[in-house]
């Protein structure tokens, strides 16, 4: 499935969560998607840490949407299986998540990610993420 930014932006949109937690799309192409959240009080736990759902949620959306970049015609992306090892904590002014499709298929496909925490001129890896994402072909009945 071709997929433009404007196409992902649309995709991001059309899911509430994404909407509610702020991560947006800053570029697109064949098996790659980077996204970006500007980090609010929200997004952090007790500590004042990134909560680590969000960094997961943010790396299992981008992983989705790169696969969906890679998929046939009439098939949607859904998450069948998602590992996420976070290797510090986060705190700083936005994430930053790199996902790409390491291996497109029919069926499956198998994607990673890294998240890093950007404050000031300075990235940080925060998270590495795998998941293998399930091809599902589009019910256009309901």
């Amino acid at each position: 499935m071709k997929v433009d930014l404007d196409t992902l932006r649309g995709f991001f949109r059309s899911s509430p969560f994404m909407v509610d937690l702020g991560v947006v799309p800053v570029s697109v192409s064949e098996g790659r998607v980077h996204t970006e959240l500007p980090l609010a009080t929200r997004h952090l736990q007790h500590t004042g840490q990134v909560h680590a759902g969000v960094a997961s949620a943010m790396a299992d959306h981008s992983m989705g949407a790169a696969a969906q970049t890679m998929a046939p015609e009439g098939h949607w992306v859904l998450t069948a299986e998602l590992k996420t090892s976070h290797l510090r904590a986060a705190q700083g002014e936005r994430l930053v998540c790199e996902a790409r499709v390491l291996k497109p298929g029919l069926t499956v496909s198998f994607t990673e990610a890294e998240v890093f925490v950007v404050s000031g001129d300075k990235r940080t890896l925060v998270v590495k993420a795998s998941a293998t994402m399930a091809l599902k072909a589009m019910d256009l009945k309901s």
